[in-house]
């Protein structure tokens, strides 16, 4: 059977705030909607001057004398004073303090996990308080212990910072580990590997080369295109150089004596046979 709730006798958390009618002082100093101070007046007539604008008449200052009010929207004042608490919340950055505890005799195994278990802490950007337990006889020998914290914080200096020194209290000797700054900002993440940016001049460098490549090849597809467009222009040039001793050599040819007649020649020599023939 269930355990019936009990009664909650608290009364209800009410706003401490006063405003408007419930604000009893005889007068008040008040300061107008835009942040400007009108002086000090009775309360009820600086909650007339609120409610013809209105607004709400709010006791900002309840210690001061006299009390210090506000003409303002209440409700709105109210949002805007949680978003506030809200962003504040939101950036605060809570640290977790782990602790792990070691024995001076601890066994390299042992150790070695313990470490990797004080390194996930600090990765992880929580404080480690870390503890050595002394057992019987073992108080005796403090610089066991002290050793034994010295060398797990020079093992871990890359990520972790010592924030309190080796202190013995009774049968216990305590250090405190915080993450170093490069584990705060980002640059070493998690998993411990370091997340390195390219140095701005050698990517100035890279982008100025690739920005050079495509200039570089049409500068030297541009000679190539001249010569493409120079090859056919070439060649009909040659064969018109060609052909002009040729035609200036043909005269020379018709001027020799084996030269055939013309057609004027040929066309009196068709004439003149008919008259043979008649004669």
């Amino acid at each position: 059977m269930p355990v019936p709730r009990r009664f909650d006798r608290r009364p209800p958390e009410r706003d401490q705030t006063r405003t408007n009618e419930r604000i009893r002082v005889p007068e008040v100093r008040l300061v107008g909607e835009d942040g400007k101070q009108i002086g000090v007046i009775k309360t009820s007539e600086a909650l007339a001057y609120a409610q013809e604008r209105d607004l709400d008449l709010v006791e900002v200052a309840p210690d001061a004398r006299p009390p210090v009010c506000r003409v303002l929207d209440y409700s709105k004042y109210k949002y805007e004073q949680a978003q506030k608490q809200k962003q504040a919340r939101k950036h605060q950055q809570q640290i977790t303090i782990r602790e792990i505890k070691f024995r001076p005799k601890i066994a390299q195994n042992d150790y070695d996990t313990k470490k990797g278990h004080v390194r996930r802490f600090l990765l992880g950007k929580d404080r480690v308080k870390v503890t050595i337990m002394f057992r019987g006889r073992e108080v005796t020998h403090p610089e066991r212990g002290t050793a034994l914290l010295e060398k797990l914080a020079e093992e871990l200096s890359e990520i972790g910072v010592v924030e309190q020194r080796p202190i013995q209290d009774g049968r216990n000797m305590t250090m405190m580990l915080a993450p170093s700054k490069a584990v705060l900002a980002g640059e070493i993440g998690a998993g411990g590997e370091t997340k390195t940016e390219p140095a701005p001049a050698e990517s100035a460098l890279a982008e100025s080369e690739s920005e050079a490549a495509p200039a570089k090849s049409a500068a030297e597809a541009a000679p190539a295109k001249d010569e493409a467009e120079a090859a056919p222009a070439k060649s009909a040039a040659g064969a018109k150089s060609k052909a002009r001793p040729e035609a200036e050599s043909a005269p020379a040819d018709t001027s020799s004596g084996d030269a055939e007649p013309s057609e004027d020649e040929s066309s009196d020599e068709t004439e003149s046979a008919p008259a043979d023939a008649t004669a």
